[in-house]
């Protein structure tokens, strides 16, 4: 009888150790997902445009007690450590000098060429992780689909807004709009 060979599931802590002494090559773009490390896909410009929109928009509504951190490791659990396009986490900047933020109120991902993936596996990784609310920016059809309440690995409350529309982000003080964030 043959056993296939496993592959290695790495631990945060393992990760998090290699990043630290240099053990991947420089500017490679690099998560861990659920154990796995995952090569991130490089930016196009309407991705570019999207994250200097959003990190605007989302400054302007969380104002002071937020930081939004843009493509930062959050430590969201033993076997994930993502690089969100964004991530509003309570604090001030110097809060995470030793260590990323394991909590945040409000990620996002801006998808085009890894809408599917954006969908799937980074929400389910985000609900069961408790992220109250995580966006999509979803270029290819150009609408913001919200998705709140985690319960496991699914949210609850799902909606897909457009331009023309506005919401209050989980935590704001100010609404935005969905024309002011998306290319």
């Amino acid at each position: 009888m043959s056993t296939l060979p496993k592959p290695h599931r790495w631990t945060r802590e393992q990760y998090e150790r290699v990043v630290r002494l240099g053990g991947f090559e420089p500017g490679q773009r690099l998560e861990l997902i659920d154990g796995q490390i995952v090569d991130m896909a490089p930016q196009n410009e309407p991705h570019a445009v999207a994250l200097c929109l959003l990190d605007e928009a989302l400054r302007r509504a969380y104002g002071d007690g937020y930081v939004v951190r843009i493509q930062s490791r959050l430590a969201l659990d033993a076997a994930s450590a993502p690089e969100p396009d964004l991530a509003v986490v309570p604090g001030e900047p110097r809060d995470f000098l030793a260590s990323h933020p394991s909590y945040a109120v409000l990620l996002v991902e801006i998808a085009d060429t890894t809408l599917a993936y954006d969908r799937s596996t980074k929400r389910a990784l985000y609900a069961r992780n408790a992220v109250p609310e995580y966006w999509l920016a979803n270029l290819v059809q150009g609408v913001l689909e919200v998705y709140r309440n985690p319960q496991g690995s699914e949210y609850l409350e799902h909606r897909v807004l457009r331009k023309g529309e506005t919401l209050v982000p989980n935590g704001a003080s100010r609404a935005v709009a969905v024309a002011d964030l998306l290319p």
